[in-house]
């Protein structure tokens, strides 16, 4: 039997079995299949910039929403912490599809971002929050995502700092940032443990899967 294929068949398997024991049919995913131990492990063994940083340990996307989230509530300390939950989650697709540079995703066009959305609809159903991101909230998130990468290209991965600024723009006023990447299982813990406080304070924590699409 050729690799990827089904036992009997001929289709290729669309599903990806998870250390929770979850199967996610990759094609079409369910909220059911999805789990915040799983999410937090894999996006914790993901690199930032394909691993072409400096230090020891690899800048994970894991630590990166942490700090997406943080400069979410700096811009804006008092949004609700459901947006807040949202922007820790907002590169959540990652776990499973990896961390593809900008270059790389507009290049292999709109089929990947079709399955990027479905993916993230899927994962926002599971915890609660709405399937699709408010425009505002979601061009809030993209600044401090913007932000972040503006500390990381500068600290990790050989930017001048003009240069920086050209791709990135600046960082919030107010805002400053040191990066020490952490070790995988530490990003991973640090991760769960906002999760936890952050579904808690939006009132979604124990409640079973939401459907909510408004």
């Amino acid at each position: 039997m050729r690799k990827g294929l089904r036992r009997g068949g001929s289709e290729p398997r669309a599903w990806q079995r998870m250390l929770s024991g979850r199967r996610l049919d990759l094609l079409d995913p369910s909220p059911l299949d999805i789990e915040i131990e799983d999410i937090a492990h894999g996006l914790a063994r993901v690199a930032r910039w394909n691993g072409q940083t400096v230090g020891e340990h690899a800048f994970s996307v894991a630590q990166h929403c942490i700090v997406v989230e943080e400069i979410v509530a700096h811009i804006r300390p008092e949004i609700e912490p459901r947006w807040r939950l949202a922007a820790l989650l907002h590169d959540a697709p990652e776990y499973v599809i990896g961390d593809m540079i900008s270059p790389f995703k507009a290049a292999l066009g709109v089929d990947y971002r079709t399955f990027e959305d479905r993916l993230e609809t899927a994962i926002h159903l599971r915890f609660g929050l709405p399937a699709k991101t408010p425009p505002a909230i979601k061009k809030l998130i993209k600044q401090a995502d913007r932000a972040c990468a503006f500390f990381e290209a500068i600290q990790l991965a050989g930017f001048g700092h003009d240069e920086s600024v050209e791709f990135f723009g600046a960082p919030p006023p107010g805002y400053s940032l040191l990066i020490e990447p952490l070790p995988a299982s530490v990003a991973q813990e640090r991760y769960i443990h906002r999760y936890d406080v952050l579904s808690e304070a939006a009132g979604y924590r124990g409640k079973d899967v939401a459907f909510d699409t408004e």
